[in-house]
Order: structure tokens, then C-alpha cells, then sequence
């Protein structure tokens, strides 16, 4: 895939071998916040996880730039996320929505992840140069409704757990966090109700460095 990579000094274009890509579920660093969301989740009938965080292993062509994703029914949504790229020279942090399947993720919540495209921003930053404010990063996500845009997400990295965490976990798993992954960190709780929108925007803004990464997709829901 190719990328815009920007340092604090330079800025390149180049392409990156993407060979696993890796869903970081239930990362929220709040542990009685998490058990409260996930016995909401229970209530609508979406199974609880084994183990927190847990990890999902996706198919990387899933992985997608477009401007628009085509799914399958109108049961899917977006969810933004700070996403981790272990490329040949380092970390890079990007921005990415686990656009979900939501009736098919009260089945199985492995395969609800696997059927969905998952948008992601050709920007990225260098990990170092944001990992010492790591948790005053910000997520943002906007739906849209009728052409109405609203607030669906936002809130700060620090409710979720730290990358490097979440990687050190994931190996600790018996899994090799090789060059060429992927890592999506979690994402924040909604502001409304999950459901289907036609439009999806999401951004991840730095206040230190006083930059962002935005990125925005249409969704269409093909007929049958």
C-alpha cells in the first residue's frame, strides 16, 4: 500500500508491504468501564470475550485507501482507531475504522470483523514522535444521516491502552509481531446509537504537535 510519511521535518511518499493485519478488541485501559461496556453488549446479544484485550487475526486484503466501501447489508458500522504499522524502518501510527458488521457480530465477533472493508488514511507519523503524549492524542469520528453530520466519537488515546502494551500482550500470546503488521488499538464508545450511516469521517489530532490525520469514506449497502 502507499503512504504519505511525515516526520516532524521530512515528509515521503513510499509503499509498505502490508502482510498481517491485527484487530485489538475490548482495549479499553478502564477495566470497570470495560466490564460495564461489555455487559451492555451482553444485553444486545453480543457474546462476552474470552479474554481482554483479544486479538483478531484479519485478512489483510481487507485493508483499503477508497473513498467509498461497498457492504453488505445496512447492519454495518465504523469505528475509529488509532492503527500501528510495524514497517522496515520503525513504528508508524495511522488512523483506521473497524467498520463492523453488527448483527452478524452478535454471532460470532471474529467473523463480523472479517467481512468488513477497513478504511484506513494514507497518512502516518512516526510512533517516536508521539509516544511520549501518547494519551493526549485525540479520536474523532462524524456520521452522516440525510447529508446531516453529527458527532459520533471522541475522546482521548488515554482510555485505551497504550500500543506498546497491546503489542507486548499480543506476543506474550505466542504471536510474532512481524514487519509488514498492522495493529488497530481500539476504539472509544459512541456518543449515539450504533447503526448504519452513509457516510463516515474520523480524524486523530495531535495537540502537542498541532497536526491531525483525517480520512472519510462513503458506504454503500448493495440490494439483497
Amino acid at each position: 500500500m502507499n503512504f504519505d510519511f511525515f516526520g516532524r521535518e521530512t515528509a515521503t511518499q513510499s509503499s509498505a508491504d502490508i502482510a498481517h493485519l491485527v484487530i485489538a478488541g475490548w482495549a479499553g485501559r478502564d477495566k470497570a468501564a470495560l466490564e460495564n461496556h461489555i455487559a451492555e453488549l451482553e444485553r444486545a446479544g453480543i457474546p462476552r470475550p474470552e479474554i481482554t484485550p483479544a486479538f483478531y487475526q484479519i485478512g489483510n486484503s481487507l485493508l483499503t485507501q477508497a473513498l467509498e466501501i461497498q457492504v453488505s447489508s445496512t447492519s454495518s458500522s465504523g469505528e475509529v482507531e488509532a492503527i500501528i504499522l510495524n514497517a522496515t524502518d520503525g513504528l508508524w501510527v495511522g488512523l483506521g475504522s473497524d467498520h463492523t458488521d453488527r448483527k452478524l457480530e452478535a454471532i460470532s465477533v471474529p467473523l463480523s470483523k472479517q467481512v468488513c472493508p477497513k478504511p484506513i488514511a494514507r497518512c502516518l507519523w512516526p510512533f517516536a514522535d508521539v509516544d511520549g503524549h501518547w494519551d493526549e492524542l485525540e479520536l474523532r469520528s462524524y456520521r452522516f444521516d440525510g447529508g446531516e453530520r453529527s458527532l459520533y466519537q471522541e475522546g482521548s488515546l488515554a482510555a485505551n491502552m497504550h500500543p506498546t502494551e497491546l503489542i507486548q500482550l499480543y506476543e506474550q500470546r505466542g504471536n510474532a509481531f512481524h514487519t509488514g503488521t498492522i495493529m488497530f488499538c481500539g476504539t472509544l464508545a459512541a456518543k449515539s446509537e450504533i447503526s448504519f450511516s452513509e457516510r463516515f469521517e474520523m480524524e486523530i489530532y495531535d495537540p502537542v504537535l498541532e497536526r491531525r490525520i483525517s480520512h472519510a469514506y462513503d458506504i454503500t449497502a448493495l440490494p439483497g
